[in-house]
């Protein structure tokens, strides 16, 4: 009697109701840093069935800008606390969602062909600094250029390496610097070296000499889509740190 049930509704064009994802995933803001990791975090989870989460990254500080102007979103993820700070300040975020997600570190960058190695006594670190153009992300604005700045300070070589910047919108412009020769060196996370066969690891900067590098990661109040929790969900859970453990970053 069932199965007749099923086939007259089918004959007659009205189906039963059939749990299905939305046509369209979650947009997430996304740092520059996590392009390769959050994508295949995305696949991860439509590979469980759920819509494809539509990804959208740029540098932190141009994200948050973004946000606050009212541009629609349902997940951020920044590349520091300051900028999901200036956006919780603005009352953007879902109550009780923002988690401390990932952590990384950061290094100096040279080109695959550049022996170079970076020493970190400051007289031979600004030598080596000053010699030709040094490519970071803005240190005025971008998490990547503040903790960039923040080291060089530490390390007592920012006032006679400042000249020979050369800052870049996000840390993957930066990157791509070093990448194509028009700079010597570049400061970036150890994921960004890691992400490009174009470049290697010539120097890491101490610890302690910069900020914790961290990513808190929340819901926005503009977010309408009902996968975005489940997604947030899914990328603090276990396995969906596990995804970007495998691209370097570490865990918060």
């Amino acid at each position: 009697m069932k199965r007749l049930l099923l086939l007259l509704l089918f004959l007659t064009g009205i189906a039963p109701a059939v749990a299905r994802p939305q046509s369209q995933g979650p947009l997430v803001l996304a740092a520059a840093s996590l392009q390769e990791a959050m994508t295949a975090a995305g696949h991860a989870w439509a590979a469980q069935g759920h819509a494809e989460p539509v990804l959208s990254f740029a540098a932190s500080s141009a994200l948050a800008r973004q946000i606050t102007a009212g541009a629609p979103a349902d997940l951020f993820v920044s590349a520091d606390q300051a900028w999901m700070d200036d956006v919780a300040a603005k009352g953007l975020l879902v109550q009780g969602t923002r988690a401390p997600f990932l952590g990384n570190r950061l290094v100096i960058v040279a080109a695959v062909g550049n022996p170079v190695k970076v020493p970190l006594a400051s007289a031979a670190l600004v030598r080596l600094l000053a010699a030709g153009p040094l490519a970071m992300a803005d240190p005025d604005s971008v998490p990547a250029g503040r903790y960039g700045k923040a080291a060089l300070i530490a390390l007592g070589v920012w006032a006679q390496v400042q000249p020979h910047v050369v800052a870049g919108d996000s840390v993957r412009a930066a990157l791509a610097l070093v990448e194509r020769g028009a700079a010597p060196l570049g400061i970036v996370y150890a994921t960004d070296a890691r992400a490009s066969s174009a470049v290697r690891i010539a120097g890491v900067f101490p610890p302690r000499s910069y900020p914790p590098i961290t990513y808190p990661l929340a819901r926005l109040k503009s977010s309408t889509n009902r996968e975005a929790e489940g997604f947030r969900r899914f990328l603090l859970s276990r396995s969906g740190r596990a995804i970007f453990a495998r691209f370097g970053f570490s865990a918060r």
